[in-house]
């Protein structure tokens, strides 16, 4: 993935714009490769595919646009695990994933 990337929402992304990552279906089969300049009708088939947000590289977003796109990730972040409890130590294997998962989509850096 490329250093400076943002996660925006299909409703954000304009034609012109190029992939900053492969773009996955939810089979895991490859749509698009990394570097894929985004056309029209490219971004018309994204909700056939259940595609909602797209990896765009050196995008620069403003502040509330970066907000928004932050927002709508934490809600669909609590819709993915809302069978888990944050506090539950008991099932702490789904606490880290879901931290990772955290931590990928925000681009934070992994821990060495």
């Amino acid at each position: 993935m490329t250093a400076s990337y943002q996660h925006l929402a299909l409703a954000q992304v304009q034609e012109g714009m190029v992939l900053s990552d492969e773009l996955l279906d939810m089979q895991g089969h490859v749509l698009l490769p990394q570097g894929t300049v985004l056309s029209a009708a490219m971004l018309a088939l994204m909700p056939r595919h259940g595609i909602e947000m797209l990896p765009i590289a050196g995008c620069g977003l403003s502040e509330a646009d970066a907000a928004a796109a932050r927002a709508h990730f934490q809600q669909r972040l609590a819709r993915l695990f809302r069978q888990h409890a944050p506090d539950n130590e008991g099932d702490w294997a789904t606490g880290l994933l879901r931290r990772f998962v955290e931590d990928y989509r925000l681009g934070k850096e992994a821990p060495q």
